[in-house]
């Protein structure tokens, strides 16, 4: 899917996921080391059910813009739109990709206030313009921006001869399924055992 270009997330949210799984493995040697009995074992599954929903949905959600297109990784599905295949992307809520006729949201930009997100909804519907300057905008208009100028800059690359090419792709992220159903499968192995 090509060189990874630019990487946009959420950093506050991507911070607390890590230091959660730092506080979960402190938490999970303490559980080897004075667990004695049957119950130590249900809370470590609990604890990495706990480990799997950090990683799922605050460390893994990013966009990626690459040299090929743009890779939005959400919590449990990631979807690749080409260059070719973009056609913009703004944000309502969260940041969006067109492509063609179908829109593609991402989970790790998102707008946090409700005020921001009132007024992307207004414009969006037509009753306002946004800045213009990228150092005006707030941060997830900003990520849209860049799309935008990044897909203008690949396409003028690729000439007005190039084609199509290939459409968006939307896939499950197994390594995201298995974070969750693991633990998940653990837990309940253990209260069937115990």
């Amino acid at each position: 899917m090509g060189r990874a270009v630019t990487t946009f997330r959420q950093p506050f949210s991507h911070f607390m996921g890590w230091a959660w799984l730092v506080i979960s493995a402190l938490l999970l040697v303490d559980l080897v080391v004075r667990g004695k009995d049957f119950s130590a074992v249900v809370s470590g599954a609990v604890l990495l059910i706990t480990v799997g929903v950090a990683y799922v949905v605050a460390i893994r959600p990013k966009v990626v813009a690459t040299e090929d297109g743009v890779r939005l990784v959400n919590p449990l599905r990631e979807v690749f739109v080409p260059w070719s295949a973009f056609t913009w992307a703004d944000v309502s809520d969260v940041l969006r990709v067109h492509a063609d006729d179908q829109v593609f949201r991402s989970w790790a930009v998102r707008e946090n206030k409700r005020a921001e997100v009132r007024e992307n909804l207004r414009r969006l519907n037509g009753y306002g313009e946004g800045p213009d300057d990228p150092r005006q905008m707030r941060p997830a208009e900003r990520v849209a921006w860049t799309l935008r100028s990044q897909a203008e800059q690949r396409k003028a690359r690729a000439g007005k001869g190039a084609g199509a090419g290939a459409g968006p792709t939307v896939a499950w992220s197994p390594d995201a399924v298995a974070s969750l159903a693991v633990p998940v499968a653990l837990w309940l192995a253990s209260l069937i055992v115990m």
